[in-house]
This record gives C-alpha cells, sequence and structure tokens, in this order.
C-alpha cells in the first residue's frame, strides 16, 4: 500500500533555524528556493562565479553566494542543477562543505542510484522529487496549491532525516497535493523509464511518425500538425484531469470507437517488448553509463541527434503555426 503523506504529517519547525542552500536556480532551482522563501525558510541561492541567473536570483529578494559558500552555510543542501554536472559539482563544491549533520537533497535519485556520487556516512541523504516541471511547481504554489511529490530516504544520519525531508516538501508545496514515499532505486528507474518510453521518447516518436504518415499521403503539413502535435496537449488535459474515462467521456463517440479498435494496432506487443528492452537497460545501469560516457567525450551523439531532431519538418511548421497564436505565451530559450 502507498504511503502519501500531507501537510498535516509535516512539521515546517524542524526546518526554522536552519537554513537551506538550493543549488543551482533554473526550472526546478528558482521555484524551491522562491517557494520555500515564502513559506518562511532561510534559503540561500548557490551558483558558479559569472552565472547568469546570478543577478536574476537576487532581483527576486534571495541571498547568493557561490556553491561552496552556500553549501558552507546551509544545514540543508538541495541539489537543482544538471544530472550530467552534479558529481563534478559535489566534489569540487559540496563535499569539502559537509559536515557530520547536514542534509543533502535531490530532487532526482540518478546520481545517487548509479553511484556517481556517495556521500560520507555521517549526513542525511533525501530526495524531494516534484512530480512536475519547476514553472508548474512555482504557479501552483502561488495559487494556494501544490505539485505531488516524491520522497526518499538513502541516508539517515540523523535519525530525523524523513521529517527534514517532509518539512521541506512542505516549504516548497508538494505537502498540499500529496508525498508520496519511495526509494532512490524506484524514482530513479521510473522516472527514466517514462521519459524515454512514454512521456518524451514514446510520445515524441508517435507525434512524429503520424506526421510523417499524413505528410506523405499528401495532406497538408498544417493539417498534419494541428492533429498529430497541436491537439495533443488537449487531450492529456483531460486525462490529467480525469483520466482515460473522463477524456473518452468528453470526446466525440466517434473518437473514442477509433481509441479502442486502432490504439491496440499501433502500440503492439512488438511495442511493449521494446519497452521493456528499454527499462531493462535502465535497470542494468547500460543507459546511465552510455550517457555519462557521452557527457565525458562531450556529447558527440547528443548534439548530432538534437539537430536532426531540430530540423524535423514538423518543429518547422509547427513554428510558423504557433507565431500566429497570440494567446501562447512565449518560448524563451
Amino acid at each position: 500500500m502507498a504511503i502519501m503523506y500531507y501537510e498535516k504529517d509535516c512539521d515546517l519547525g524542524v526546518l526554522k533555524g536552519k537554513t537551506i542552500a538550493v543549488i543551482g536556480y533554473g526550472s526546478q532551482g528558482h521555484a524551491h528556493a522562491l517557494n520555500a522563501k515564502e513559506s518562511g525558510m532561510k534559503v540561500i541561492v548557490g551558483l558558479y562565479e559569472g552565472s547568469k541567473s546570478w543577478k536574476r536570483a537576487e532581483a527576486a529578494g534571495l541571498e547568493v553566494k557561490v556553491a561552496y559558500e552556500a553549501a558552507e552555510a546551509a544545514d540543508f543542501i538541495m541539489i537543482l542543477i544538471n544530472d550530467e554536472k552534479q558529481a563534478r559539482l559535489y566534489q569540487e563544491s559540496i563535499k569539502p562543505a559537509l559536515k557530520p549533520g547536514k542534509t543533502l537533497a535531490f530532487a532526482h535519485g540518478f546520481n545517487i542510484h548509479f553511484g556517481q556520487i556517495i556521500p560520507p556516512p555521517e549526513v542525511n541523504v533525501v530526495m524531494i522529487a516534484p512530480k512536475g516541471p519547476g514553472h508548474t511547481v512555482r504557479e501552483q504554489y502561488q495559487a494556494g496549491a501544490g505539485v505531488p511529490c516524491l520522497i526518499a530516504v538513502h541516508q539517515d544520519a540523523t535519525g530525523n532525516a524523513k521529517r527534514l525531508g517532509l518539512a521541506y516538501a512542505a516549504a516548497i508545496g508538494g505537502a498540499r497535493a500529496g508525498v508520496l514515499e519511495t526509494t532512490f532505486k524506484e524514482e530513479t528507474e521510473t522516472d527514466l523509464f517514462g521519459e524515454q518510453a512514454v512521456l518524451c521518447g514514446g510520445v515524441s516518436a508517435l507525434m512524429k511518425c503520424g506526421y510523417e504518415v499524413l505528410t506523405e499521403a499528401g495532406y497538408q503539413p498544417e493539417s498534419a500538425y494541428f492533429e498529430v502535435m497541436h491537439e495533443m496537449k488537449l487531450i492529456i488535459d483531460l486525462v490529467n484531469r480525469g483520466g482515460l474515462s473522463f477524456m473518452r467521456y468528453s470526446i466525440s463517440d466517434t473518437a473514442e470507437y477509433g481509441d479502442y479498435v486502432s490504439g491496440p494496432k499501433v502500440i503492439t506487443e512488438d511495442t511493449k517488448n521494446a519497452m521493456r528492452g528499454i527499462l531493462k537497460d535502465i535497470q542494468t545501469g547500460k543507459f546511465a553509463r552510455e550517457w555519462i560516457l557521452e557527457n565525458q567525450v562531450n556529447r558527440p551523439n547528443f548534439n548530432r541527434l538534437r539537430a536532426i531532431e531540430a530540423a524535423h519538418p514538423i518543429e518547422q511548421v509547427g513554428r510558423e503555426l504557433r507565431s500566429m497564436m497570440s494567446w501562447l505565451p512565449k518560448v524563451d530559450r
């Protein structure tokens, strides 16, 4: 039976008088830092010297230090930079600042689970992982709601690591929606699988394939884009709100019947076997080893694939169509 925690189960008092260092000020970092500060916590943002985010964090009213100084001053250190950069940052700026009784926290278990970071036994190691992008974590907090979180304890040096983690989850708004207890292993492996097989890899490949089938058959690229990409959000919003049954209730009977009879033709047992292979590569560490090596040699394959995908016709057509959709928020990247 899943164990869920809510605000009534969390005591913000265990973090009162303590200093939280949020290392990184990107999508997750800005949300964690601002939410925790507005929950009454003492927060320092840790960045590298010359970071473009430095002035932005200061403008938001946050104290900013270089990562080592932030970690040295903190009792609770949340690392929120990219997975592939964490091990080096840890060795250079975090490990030298660790003292017995401090808490080292992560929002994803990759580096702990795959042994890229091995903290000393005298510190707590916890994970508080919001199940949503940082901008949503921030927006939901400001709206008085929250994004569900996962919590896991890898090392409990002080005897109250879970209480500290739950307090942090409450401080960023996660306990308003619910905090699910898990392990570093489960979070890491399910998260990587979800990203690769369904949420990012699976969905991206499905949309591109649908676009290619329609345009190869002679349909207008713009019509193909609307059908297989633009409307995806409308369907996912329905699923998010009420599950598959609510989505099917909300669409036409024709669409619902097509769902039942055609979906299994696209997602077959072969697809499921491919997913099983992806999961096995994650579980055995094969994917992690490949990704770590890719970063060690300056990402040649990653950069090649990124360029290929950016040039796909669905991206070009979509860019033109979205430029005429005045109601869409502008993309800043």
